[in-house]
């Protein structure tokens, strides 16, 4: 397939526009995608906001967006199990395979990967195709359409928060931020049958659907107090607490909410790199604290769960977006995070 594409490029702090592109070709080992649904996520916002990401800061143009579902268009030599049509779910980070993390399993880790949306890595999916490695690209049930396919990438984010802090039936959970990942870690909970899940944040509108996707009670951060609420519970705190919000006020919050033995897990990311924790009671408690980077091995699981009605992944989304407004959908994404919960572009 010969031709050029749309591309919405970055080319500097709050500065998007639009590029003609060559359609890239499938090297060995990949397939060629039309897309099909790309997710709006945090890190795009923060790296169209600041013109850069914690370390990262482009040294030229950057396509942004991570979050891709789409369509097999062409297939590169020596890939087998994929046909062109197929609808699939593309996991953006692209490991070495070879070194010491990806060997033991934690690929997520890899000092070589190549994950999209990040400088001198990979362009993202904000264009009409891309290229990606067949290894990395999942192929979805009939049942599961590509917008799902899209949403995949911040639902592993949560099974990996949950799987991590081994997440069981039983238990009780605090979420604190009720963005996309605080929702997902909710449904994934629930999914590992924690029924009793409390949320918190500063949006109403974030909590009403935090409690359609799982939560048993709902906290706004401004008028009501967690931490004085946790120490009702039984044992004084929740087994679980996870920080979605990736803040300061928040961070501060989770070791003074668990129980004694508790796990806190911190899955937001925080655009300033130091933020304090509670360690005094963290040591009282002898509390666990587990960070979360990205995911590993997830994406047929989570795929699964969509597929088997598990996890309500679409009920998430509040706003699409038409490709061809991807730039003011951005911009609307970044000054009304009252209204977005989840925004979506569709190609």
């Amino acid at each position: 397939m010969e031709g050029k594409m749309k591309v919405c490029a970055m080319i500097g702090k709050r500065q998007l526009e639009w590029q003609e592109w060559d359609i890239p070709k499938p090297l060995k080992g990949e397939l060629q995608i039309k897309l099909e649904y790309v997710g709006i996520c945090g890190s795009d916002l923060h790296f169209y906001s600041d013109g850069r990401l914690a370390n990262w800061v482009p040294d030229g143009p950057l396509v942004l967006g991570h979050e891709p579902g789409g369509i097999v268009t062409e297939i590169g030599e020596g890939v087998e199990g994929f046909q062109i049509g197929d609808r699939v779910a593309i996991e953006p980070g692209v490991p070495c395979g070879e070194c010491e993390d990806c060997r033991k399993g934690h690929y997520n880790l890899c000092k070589h990967v190549r994950f999209m949306a990040i400088p001198k890595e990979k362009d993202g999916v904000f264009a009409e195709y891309c290229t990606h490695s067949a290894s990395m690209c999942y192929k979805l049930p009939e049942n599961v359409d590509t917008m799902e396919g899209a949403l995949m990438e911040p639902l592993a984010v949560g099974m990996h928060a949950c799987e991590l802090s081994n997440a069981k039936i039983g238990q009780t959970a605090i979420v604190l931020g009720c963005g996309c990942i605080g929702l997902v870690t909710i449904m994934s909970l629930k999914a590992r049958g924690v029924s009793e899940i409390y949320a918190v944040d500063v949006l109403d509108k974030r909590l009403e659907k935090a409690k359609e996707v799982g939560a048993v009670r709902v906290f706004n951060g401004t008028r009501e107090d967690i931490v004085e609420f946790a120490r009702t519970l039984p044992g004084g705190g929740a087994d679980l607490v996870y920080e979605c919000a990736g803040n300061r006020y928040t961070t501060l919050q989770t070791c003074r909410l668990i129980k004694r033995a508790g796990k806190v897990t911190l899955v937001g990311v925080s655009p300033e790199p130091v933020l304090e924790l509670d360690i005094a009671t963290l040591n009282a408690m002898e509390g666990m604290i587990y960070s979360v980077y990205r995911y590993r091995n997830l994406y047929p699981t989570a795929i699964a769960a969509v597929s088997a009605g598990i996890i309500p992944l679409k009920s998430i989304v509040s706003h699409v977006f038409d490709f061809k407004d991807c730039i003011d959908g951005i911009n609307y994404s970044l000054d009304h995070k009252e209204d977005v919960i989840k925004g979506v572009i569709k190609f």
